[in-house]
């Protein structure tokens, strides 16, 4: 800023940053997700998939710990329209422990099998990031709620937030993921086409949410 004479400025990534609220590094993953989904040539795909596989093998391993001390009645929950029950089903709640989560609104994350691979921590107050995930932890190959999913309907609504998908359950609508963020990468949509034969997209009314698309190919999909 004191080089632009106060204007703030940069680079894409210093951009993206911004707009996401998020760190750099983040940022940058959020553009290869959403470079990768513009791909189409067979050829290109094949090896995107095999890169995206690649990276979920080595960043997204089970945890080998869980945290403990998590209030699942804390009154940021209720003012999100949470009620205990359901924080309690998801394991969600506010972290007191010590670790780099702590003070913060914490999801546990499962991979497809129902592996526990990450925990993302939301801050309580103003403090960024929002939403904070393990360094080397990959949204773009994981479903948030998934391994629940799966077992409760053939039909999914998938939802951008953690918070959407939490009221979702609340509201009846058990059969629901989150992308845990706005965009929807190959290999979530393959999850999607494995495991339910209709899939509704429910995301938010923004230009980010209303410009997730299938990508070609992938039929059985619905926006809401």
């Amino acid at each position: 800023m004191a080089a632009r004479g106060g204007q703030i400025g940069g680079n894409v990534l210093d951009f993206v940053a911004a707009m996401e609220s998020c760190a750099i590094r983040e940022a940058a993953l959020k553009l290869q997700d959403g470079f990768l989904l513009t791909v189409t040539t067979p050829e290109i795909v094949t090896r995107r998939h095999e890169a995206v596989e690649a990276l979920a093998t080595d960043g997204n391993r089970p945890l080998e710990f869980s945290l403990r001390w998590i209030d699942c009645s804390h009154s940021y929950l209720a003012e999100r329209g949470i009620n205990p029950e359901i924080a309690r089903h998801f394991g969600v709640g506010c972290n007191r422990g010590k670790r780099s989560m702590a003070g913060r609104i914490v999801f546990p994350i499962h991979d497809e099998n129902g592996l526990l691979v990450a925990h993302a921590g939301r801050s309580i107050d103003q403090t960024e990031p929002r939403y904070r995930f393990p360094a080397r932890f990959r949204k773009s190959p994981v479903l948030f709620d998934l391994h629940r999913a799966v077992v409760a309907a053939k039909s999914v609504i998938v939802v951008e937030g953690f918070f959407d998908c939490l009221r979702a359950h609340e509201a009846g609508l058990p059969c629901v993921v989150s992308l845990m963020g706005c965009s929807l990468s190959l290999r979530q949509e393959e999850l999607l086409c494995e495991r339910f034969q209709d899939v509704t997209l429910f995301l938010d009314g923004d230009s980010a949410g209303r410009g997730q698309r299938p990508a070609p190919g992938f039929q059985g999909f619905h926006e809401a």
